[in-house]
């Protein structure tokens, strides 16, 4: 049965939905403990809802590491993800502490509350990339479109100054939602780290603009970027991540003047 309800705290036991608290295995034991933490965190109520299915509910996202699932708390609604019972880590604190390194630098969804198994963050509103992308159409969609990546590069530079890297902006296209208002926001911190080379920009603009099918449909809407000048400017960025090279790429890509 397919579902898109709003699930109130005391009927999330029932094992239909306490099979997507504590995928991929409902155990009872383990689904009183996550209760608790949920109202630890203030969670009224769970939306279930969106394009991605946990057996046979809806829900935001899944991955290796969790279920993602729209929530409403004391505070307002935002987005909860889940640790999976079979994840490869006992807790959700890295990837708490890897977005509050994110939100001091204005980058990623804010962070509002951890517990062992739950992160609480914002909940952004919007349109993956490629799917944006794709639905723009019109007067203004060149101008819109450079916005929104040059937004973005920078983005990525500010994690690169702060030695902070996503570690999967190579392959990014759950990676980059954009909001109403047009703003590019870059979530799921599951496995950024701050112990290994930042590759932020470069995997951008190798996702953006050199080998996925979002950078085809980049190019078909504001033209082709010369490859061997981006490659280029980008080996000069790693050597030397200084504002100047940055200048250089978003000459090369065409988002110097938005």
């Amino acid at each position: 049965m397919r579902l898109n309800e709003l699930i109130p705290l005391k009927r999330l036991h029932e094992e239909r939905y306490g099979q997507v608290l504590c995928y991929p295995k409902y155990d009872f034991k383990e689904m009183r403990k996550r209760l608790k933490e949920l109202k630890k965190l203030g969670v009224k109520a769970v939306e279930f809802t969106g394009d991605k299915m946990a057996f046979d509910v809806p829900v935001l996202g899944k991955g290796c590491v969790g279920i993602v699932v729209a929530v409403h708390t004391d505070a307002g609604k935002g987005a909860l993800k889940i640790r999976r019972v079979d994840a490869d880590r006992a807790g959700m604190q890295h990837e708490a502490e890897m977005l509050r390194r994110a939100n001091a630098i204005h980058v990623g969804p804010r962070l509002l509350n951890v517990t062992d198994n739950f992160l609480l963050m914002e909940f952004i509103e919007g349109t993956l990339l490629p799917q944006w992308v794709e639905a723009l159409r019109g007067r203004g969609t060149r101008s819109r479109i450079r916005r929104v990546l040059r937004a973005v590069l920078e983005q990525c530079f500010r994690l690169d100054e702060a030695g902070l890297d996503h570690g999967e902006l190579s392959r990014a296209p759950k990676h980059i939602i954009v909001d109403a208002d047009d703003r590019p926001r870059l979530v799921d911190f599951e496995t950024a780290s701050v112990n290994r080379r930042v590759s932020n920009v470069t995997s951008i603009c190798q996702y953006l603009f050199i080998g996925s099918q979002t950078a085809k449909t980049i190019k078909r809407k504001l033209g082709k970027v010369n490859e061997k000048e981006l490659i280029n400017a980008l080996r000069n960025y790693k050597h030397e991540r200084a504002r100047e090279n940055i200048k250089k790429i978003l000459d090369v890509c065409g988002l110097h003047r938005v």
